[in-house]
């Protein structure tokens, strides 16, 4: 038998390991990278153009021309973030005060804003905004964003970015414990908003949607809930 039809008769490649997987292999569990840096610029617009062609890269962004892979949004994630943005919708679409996005770009140039830009859960522009509707995004800060945070993503390092741009509020919800922080620019930077009693309970309340939030545990689950602040009745939990 010859060397080739030892080769051919060989199990098909599915039933072993595979190159990739025999790689990872060298490393522990606790020494596995969390990151990966590619320098061939070939690959990297492979796999670019791969996660467009499954769909998968709207959470993608680019950070000062380094391409940002974010933790693949699970379920509980986008419907919290879906959750919000359907109230935001009841709220400032339906009521002529802006327009709500369910995610958009968001940059601080016209041209070349795929070299820098960020991708937000929910954002919120209102009638007077700074905000320039680029049409593929926003240039300069929308009024209010917020973003859904995972266990391992970058949220807090966003925050300087959003500084930069002018965004009035920023609210950080953690997608498990639901946890938030509403952060508010002072003209300088954004700074954390201190929970406030309104209606006899601590809300951190906005100053630029006619909303406040808080963490509320129902039946051992913890939940956002949300409450109207401008004498409209309005009380969700999401």
């Amino acid at each position: 038998m010859s060397s080739a039809d030892r080769i051919v008769r060989e199990p098909p490649t599915s039933s072993r390991t595979s190159p990739r997987r025999r790689k990872l292999s060298f490393f522990s569990k606790e020494e596995t990278p969390t990151k990966m840096v590619i320098l061939d610029q070939d690959l990297i617009e492979e796999i670019i153009a791969d996660r467009q062609r499954q769909g998968i890269d709207g959470h993608d962004e680019v950070w000062e021309g380094v391409y940002i892979v974010p933790p693949l949004a699970n379920l509980p994630h986008q419907a919290l973030a879906t959750a919000l943005s359907s109230i935001f919708f009841n709220v400032i679409t339906l009521e002529k005060r802006g327009v709500v996005y369910a995610g958009a770009n968001i940059s601080d140039r016209r041209k070349g804003w795929k070299r820098k830009f960020r991708a937000p859960d929910v954002v919120v522009t209102l009638d007077k905004t700074i905000a320039i509707d680029c049409h593929t995004h926003f240039m300069n800060g929308p009024d209010f964003l917020v973003e859904v945070q995972s266990p391992g993503d970058e949220t807090e390092e966003k925050i300087p970015f959003y500084t930069q741009i002018n965004v009035r509020e920023l609210l950080i919800i953690h997608r498990d414990t639901r946890s938030m922080r509403l952060l508010r620019h002072d003209g300088k930077r954004l700074v954390q908003v201190e929970p406030s009693s309104w209606e006899d309970r601590k809300w951190l309340v906005s100053a630029v949607l006619p909303l406040a939030f808080r963490r509320k545990a129902q039946r051992g689950h913890p939940q956002t809930e949300l409450q109207r602040t401008d004498g409209v009745p309005g009380n969700w939990m999401v």
